[in-house]
């Protein structure tokens, strides 16, 4: 019987064994064994039988699956960065987040970047999963700020981590001692670290995305905190005469640098020389004016306005020709100590005298050092806000109004705006009359109330014609010119279109329109003129149009849009020779001879240049006996080869029997230019 007694104490002691290493084994991995991890375990044995035989033996194996533990840290937790200032951009507060389970996992981030929060006077500008952890966000990481819907990161491996990156923008008003705080996730439990929180579905949750483990979804938390500290404080001021000043003056600028900060500014680098420096651009319209003395240390810049200061190709000697010189930097010293000034610069600027006066000079000047944190800085305005420390100068020193982007303090300098104006005809605005460019003119016929209308005759109908008139801007400025007719013919209708004929405006018997020509261009306008009927035909009738400037009322100009009622005269004469004996000479008794002579003559004027003339041409003068009032087909006979024009025309029916006859002067005939056509015809 003692035999089995110690088998079954020696089988009692192997399982006791195996029970606890099995617990110590699952205890001591619960912690470091990936999950799905399978533990087997088998104990042997040796015993003996108390006759000096022994055994060897082996237990069943036992088989154990590690679970899966969700597991989740997001360090740092009250974190800090170094000391940033008011109105820097750029600064990039990094977190990592760690997979703290046993077995790979994902980390979801809330939609719209919900899952960062941010406390104090910064703005959140930009983040995301460093993907290529590189710590610096560039096109290859995942944004979860703009993300429209919840971002999953890629598999995150147990125990291994990845950066998140968030980008802050520091308010300009930043008071001292402030802080701004960045907070990713929202767990509230689990102080100091917040980690490895049971997910609650929170608004600003961080968490895990597998659902296999025994644990569930955790969640975690972490914050960094920058402190906004007193920084050096440069303050440019820019004094310059207001205006307006007359094209070709100079411009005196005054500059001068105060450090209204806490601490003393440094030497910054510009060009090959080191020192605070205040950048003083050449304004768009001005030249540098050579006759003035630059002090010690003064640089020179040929670069485009375009580029950054800090940029651009610096020389402590200046070109022969200042004409191109584009900036002048003024170097200050190599330090600006707390609550000192520097001395007051000069700089003079001839404006141009070909420049549009209607936009104000604008100097747009900056000055540049360096803050105790190391960064570039720039000036502030005028505004006396600490300095941003961004080196923020990507800007066009020589911008207009309204088209300003940088810290540059600015001030502009008004024109004085000189009013000037061509018109004339269409496409001559400065056309000359025969005397001067205020009888120049367009002239122009009607077709209607004229046909049959003997010289001396009135039409008998009423005409309209339109006249395209251009207006010059020869001023120096943007300009407004109001449009008149001082002169209209009695009972004539002058109207004047401003939008290409959509709309007329009646500026006969005192009345107006206007029209905008900006600087150095020119516009045209349509001017209708109504001819009641009753007015003599072939007649020139004058309407005087005057441009008269906004900027200078005693700068105008006229032109003169003549209206025609027929330009072509047709005077008709015969003489009568008698050779038959009977009678006088000149008595038209049968057998004498009638010539026919028929005078044409363009009566529209000429003279000075650039002017609308009327030429006439395809002139066809018929001449019909039979047809009334003519009789002369039965009264005489054609004397062959009678007929002849001056101006060559061609002519038809000068033969035996004809009694009809044309003309054609294919022409042009210019103003003032006569022609004669003549033929003979034979009393019966």
């Amino acid at each position: 019987m003692q035999r089995p007694s110690r088998t079954r104490r020696i089988l009692w002691s192997l399982a006791l064994g195996v029970l606890f290493l099995t617990s110590v084994a699952l205890t001591s991995l619960a912690q470091t064994t990936a999950g799905g991890t399978v533990i087997t375990n088998a104990a042997s044995a040796t015993y003996s039988d108390g006759s000096g035989n022994s055994f060897a033996t082996q237990s069943n194996t036992v088989s154990i699956t590690v679970s899966n533990v969700s597991g989740l840290a997001i360090t740092p937790d009250a974190g800090t960065l170094p000391t940033v200032v008011a109105g820097q951009n750029g600064i990039l507060y990094t977190f990592t987040v760690t997979n703290t389970g046993n077995f790979t996992d994902q980390v979801r981030f809330l939609a719209s970047g919900a899952s960062l929060q941010i406390t104090g006077p910064g703005s959140i500008t930009q983040a995301v999963i460093d993907v290529n952890n590189n710590g610096a966000i560039d096109a290859g990481d995942t944004d979860i700020k703009g993300n429209a819907s919840d971002v999953i990161s890629a598999g995150l491996a147990a125990g291994a981590n990845f950066k998140v990156l968030v980008m802050v923008n520091i308010s300009a008003s930043a008071a001292p001692g402030s802080g701004v705080t960045v907070t990713l996730g929202d767990a509230s439990a689990g102080g100091p670290t917040f980690d490895n929180q049971p997910a609650d579905s929170s608004a600003h949750e961080v968490r895990t995305v597998s659902t296999s483990s025994v644990n569930g979804l955790r969640e975690a938390r972490g914050d960094i905190t920058a402190l906004i500290d007193s920084d050096v404080l440069l303050l440019l001021t820019l004094t310059a005469p207001s205006g307006p000043l007359a094209l070709g003056a100079d411009i005196t600028y005054t500059y001068q640098l105060a450090n209204n900060g806490a601490r003393a500014a440094s030497a910054q680098t510009l060009g090959s020389s080191t020192g605070i420096f205040i950048v003083a651009p050449i304004p768009v319209g001005t030249s540098l004016k050579s006759s003035q003395t630059f002090p010690a240390g003064t640089m020179f810049t040929t670069s485009p306005l375009s580029t950054d200061p800090l940029s651009a190709s610096w020389s402590v000697s200046a070109p022969g020709d200042l004409s191109i010189v584009t900036r002048v930097a003024f170097k200050i010293g190599d330090s600006l100590a707390a609550g000192a000034s520097s001395s007051a610069f000069n700089l003079v600027v001839t404006i141009k005298t070909n420049i549009n006066a209607s936009t104000p000079i604008a100097e747009i000047a900056d000055a540049f050092g360096r803050s105790f944190v190391g960064l570039a800085l720039t000036d502030q305005s005028g505004d006396n806000v600490p300095n941003k420390g961004d080196g923020n100068a990507n800007f066009n020193e020589g911008a207009q109004p309204g088209n300003i982007d940088g810290d540059g303090i600015i001030q502009y300098t008004t024109l004085v705006a000189v009013g000037a104006v061509l018109i004339g005809p269409n496409g001559q605005p400065a056309a000359m009359g025969p005397t001067s460019n205020n009888d120049d003119y367009s002239n122009l016929s009607i077709t209607t109330g004229i046909a049959g209308v003997a010289p001396g005759g009135v039409t008998t109908a009423a005409g309209v014609l339109t006249y395209t008139n251009t207006i010059q801007n020869t001023g120096n400025a943007n300009d407004t010119y109001t449009i008149t007719a001082p002169t209209a013919p009695s009972s004539f209708t002058v109207e004047v279109s401003t939008n290409g004929g959509t709309s007329y405006t009646t500026i006969s018997g005192g009345g107006s329109a206007s029209l905008a020509v900006p600087f150095g261009s020119t516009a045209n306008i349509l001017v209708r003129i109504t001819a009641p009927a009753g007015k003599t035909v072939l007649t020139g009738y004058d309407t005087v149009i005057r441009a008269t400037s906004a900027n200078s009322t005693s700068a105008a100009n006229d032109t003169i849009d003549r209206l025609y009622t027929g330009f072509m005269r047709f005077d008709k004469t015969a003489t009568v020779t008698n050779g038959t004996g009977v009678g006088g000479a000149n008595d038209p008794v049968p057998g004498a001879v009638i010539e026919y002579t028929l005078t044409y003559t363009n009566v529209s004027s000429s003279g000075g240049t650039g002017n609308l003339t009327l030429s006439a041409s395809n002139i066809v003068i018929t001449e019909d006996g039979a047809a009334a009032p003519n009789n002369w087909a039965t009264y005489t006979d054609h004397v062959t080869g009678s007929a002849s024009d001056t101006r060559g025309g061609t002519i038809m029916g000068d033969a035996a029997g004809s009694n009809l006859l044309k003309d054609t002067i294919g022409g042009p005939i210019a103003p003032g230019v006569s022609g004669v056509f003549k033929f003979k015809r034979t009393i019966k």
